[in-house]
């Protein structure tokens, strides 16, 4: 395999990881199916990228590449989620009469297209910038929590 390829694969699936790290720390929220207030997903953010350093012992300037990848990996999020605050509620309306709404269904798919090719080239450049900051011992630390399959570091 091609090592950009390769590369670029591992990107896209920590970014995912970390996507649902952040996301798993809101499903424990009290907020049940709310929208998070910037507030919470500050606050959620400043865990995630806590116990990653800490669990990577990542220096200062690695610090700063994680927090602009959890920075872009949150504008991502919010860029896809769109207009539509609910997506249960967006799915509601595409059965809500006898007929299937495809007119809308492929609006939503094009937003969501949309949102994720114009914003998903800032998450690989912030995902890559920050694992190439990475020493070898911790690069394999991160390849081996990918392995586990366990979740992001220590959930599960």
């Amino acid at each position: 395999m091609k090592p950009w390829i390769k590369k670029t694969l591992v990107g896209v699936f920590g970014a995912t990881l970390l996507v649902g790290g952040l996301t798993a720390c809101g499903s424990r929220s009290h907020h049940h199916g709310g929208d998070w207030s910037p507030e919470r997903v500050t606050e959620v953010r400043g865990k995630v990228v806590d116990k990653i350093s800490s669990n990577l012992e990542l220096n200062e300037a690695q610090k700063q590449k994680l927090g602009v990848l959890a920075d872009e990996i949150i504008a991502q999020r919010t860029a896809f989620r769109g207009q539509g605050a609910d997506p249960r509620a967006d799915f509601k309306a595409l059965i809500a009469g006898d007929k299937f709404d495809r007119a809308r269904a492929q609006a939503l798919l094009d937003q969501k297209t949309q949102a994720v090719q114009g914003n998903g080239p800032k998450v690989i450049a912030a995902l890559a910038d920050f694992y190439d900051s990475l020493n070898p011992e911790q690069q394999k630390q991160v390849r081996e929590r990918m392995e586990q399959r366990r979740g992001w570091w220590g959930r599960g």
